[in-house]
C-alpha cells in the first residue's frame, strides 16, 4: 500500500484559523492535493498571528496548519471569482471550509449548487453551531466550543477559572472532519456519488470525551477537572530540583506496588484509606498530599531511575524544546527540515502515522500567498490568456 493513500485527491480549502486548515493539513499529509484558497493580499488570518514580526505573512501559527499545501489567492466576494472557484470545484473531490453556516449560499458556492455540476464531490462544513439550530449563525472560536460542550469544565480549575492549554476543539474538529471526509471518498469509491459532511465544534468536543457524558448518564456521576486523574490514578509532581514528574499507575495493582517499592514509604502501603483501588480513588487528594513531600525530597533523574528500576509508567514532564531531543523522540524521526525558496529552511513535523513503515509524502514548505496560483489554474485547464485576464481585474 503506497504512504499517500490519497496522492491524485484533489482537495480545495476554505479555510481560516485552525479548524479547517487542520482538517487540510490531515488529508495532505495522506497524499492529497491541497489548494487553500485564499483572499488575494491578506490571506489567511493567521499568516500574521505570529508572536514575532520577523517573517510578515509567514507566521508559525500559519506554518504549523499549512505544510505540504498549495495557495491559490481568489476573491470569492466578487462574481467573476465565484465562478472561477465553481469551475475549479466542477474538477475537484473535496470542497472543505470553516465559515459560518449562510456564507457559502450567500456567495453561490454552498453544497447544493457546486453538486449539481459534480456529483461527485464531497462537500465538507466546519462550524460552530449547526445552520438549523437555536445559535444559528453566531460566531465560534476554541473557547466557545470547549465552553458549550462541557469539555472545558474538564480542565479549568473552577476556583482559579481562566484558559489554559492549547486549542482543543478545534483540531478534534478538523480530525473529525478529515475522518468524515474519508469514510465519504471511500463510500463514492464504491456508489461514484459524493456526499456532504458536516461537524460543529460542540458536538466533535462532546465526543472527544465519551467517557464524562457516560459517567453523568450512566451514573448521575458530574466529572470534573480532577475526576480522571483521580480514575486513573495518575500524578505530577514537582522534585527536588524544581523539575516536574509524571506517574499513572492507572487500575493495575502490579503498579501501585511498584510505586510503593520504589518510594519506600511503608506508611502509605499500610495506610487503610489506600488499602484497595476504590479506596485510593476516592482518597486520591490524601493520596497526592502524601505523596509530594515524597518526590519533593529527591531530584527528577533520580525518581526516573528509581521507578523505571521498579517497572512504574513514569516520564518526565517536558518543555516543548525538551521534548523534540527526548531520545524516543528522536528515534521517532517527528520532525526534519523543510525549504523555502523565499522564507528558507524550517523544521516542521512529520505526520505521526506510518504506512507499511513510512510516512513521507514529498511535503512541502508552507506556502507563500498565491504562490502557486497560475500552476494551479493551469491544472484545472485555464489558459494563460484567462489567467492573466483575472490577475488584470484582481481577481487573483
Amino acid at each position: 500500500m503506497s504512504a499517500a493513500p490519497l496522492r491524485g485527491v484533489r482537495v480545495l480549502e476554505l479555510g481560516q484559523f485552525i479548524a479547517g486548515p487542520y482538517a487540510g493539513l490531515q488529508l495532505a499529509d495522506l497524499g492529497a492535493q491541497v489548494i487553500k484558497i485564499e483572499r488575494p493580499g491578506r490571506g489567511d488570518v493567521f499568516r500574521d498571528f505570529g508572536l514575532s514580526e520577523s517573517a510578515k505573512g509567514y507566521s508559525h501559527n500559519f506554518c504549523a496548519f499549512n505544510r505540504s499545501k498549495q495557495s491559490l489567492t481568489l476573491d470569492i466576494n466578487t462574481p467573476r471569482g465565484q465562478e472561477v472557484f465553481r469551475r475549479l470545484a466542477a474538477q475537484a473531490d473535496v470542497v472543505l471550509e470553516n465559515f459560518r453556516p449562510t456564507v457559502m449560499r450567500r456567495f453561490g458556492l454552498d453544497w447544493e449548487t457546486l453538486r449539481g455540476r459534480n456529483p461527485r464531490l464531497v462537500y465538507c462544513s466546519i462550524t460552530g453551531f449547526a445552520e438549523d439550530g437555536p445559535y444559528g449563525d453566531r460566531p465560534a472560536y476554541d473557547a466557545v466550543g470547549q465552553a458549550l460542550s462541557g469539555l472545558m469544565s474538564l480542565i479549568v480549575d473552577p476556583d482559579n477559572p481562566r484558559a489554559i492549554g492549547p486549542t482543543l476543539s478545534d483540531q478534534i474538529t478538523g480530525m473529525q472532519a478529515c475522518m468524515g471526509v474519508l469514510g465519504a471518498l471511500y463510500e463514492r469509491g464504491r456508489t461514484g456519488r459524493g456526499a456532504r459532511v458536516e461537524v460543529t465544534l460542540v458536538e466533535a468536543s462532546m465526543a472527544f470525551v465519551p467517557d464524562a457524558f457516560a459517567a453523568y448518564t450512566q451514573g448521575g456521576r458530574v466529572l470534573g477537572p480532577d475526576s480522571r486523574a483521580a480514575v486513573s490514578l495518575a500524578f505530577t509532581f514537582r522534585c527536588a530540583d524544581g523539575k516536574l514528574l509524571a506517574v499513572h499507575v492507572s487500575s493495575i495493582e502490579k503498579f501501585w506496588r511498584a510505586l510503593l517499592a520504589a518510594v519506600e514509604r511503608p506508611e502509605i502501603a499500610q495506610d487503610a484509606r489506600f488499602a484497595d483501588r476504590m479506596g485510593r480513588i476516592g482518597n486520591y487528594h490524601a493520596l497526592v498530599d502524601m505523596l509530594r513531600p515524597v518526590f519533593a525530597a529527591r531530584p527528577r533523574a533520580e525518581w526516573l531511575q528509581r521507578l523505571a528500576a521498579q517497572d512504574v509508567p513514569v516520564a518526565a514532564v517536558h518543555s516543548i524544546p525538551e521534548a523534540m531531543h527526548e531520545p524516543e523522540v528522536e528515534h521517532l524521526g517527528m520532525f526534519h527540515e523543510l525549504e523555502h525558496p523565499l522564507y528558507g529552511r524550517q523544521t516542521a513535523m512529520r505526520r505521526p502515522t506510518r504506512i507499511d513503515g513510512a510516512r513521507d509524502v514529498d511535503a512541502l514548505a508552507p506556502p507563500a500567498l498565491g504562490e502557486h496560483t497560475a500552476t494551479v489554474l493551469a491544472q484545472f485547464g485555464f489558459t494563460s490568456q484567462e489567467v492573466a485576464a483575472l490577475r488584470d481585474a484582481q481577481v487573483i
